[in-house]
């Protein structure tokens, strides 16, 4: 997903991207979400979040 997607999903949830990184602001989405903030933490194998939408851009 190109950052310019993710910059209008983050304003959905009330976050100001501003210049924010693309993985710092997937995490922030995921953590107004309710989820775990784990994207590109590594931890893809043991986030158990499988229908993440974010999944598949993970590492």
């Amino acid at each position: 997903m190109k950052l310019d997607e993710v910059k209008k999903i983050a304003e959905q949830h009330g976050i100001k991207p501003g210049k924010q990184r693309k993985a710092d602001l997937i995490r922030a989405i995921q953590q107004a979400e309710g989820n775990l903030p784990c994207y590109d933490t590594g931890q893809v194998e043991q986030c158990g979040q499988l229908d993440c939408c974010w999944r598949d851009d993970c590492e």
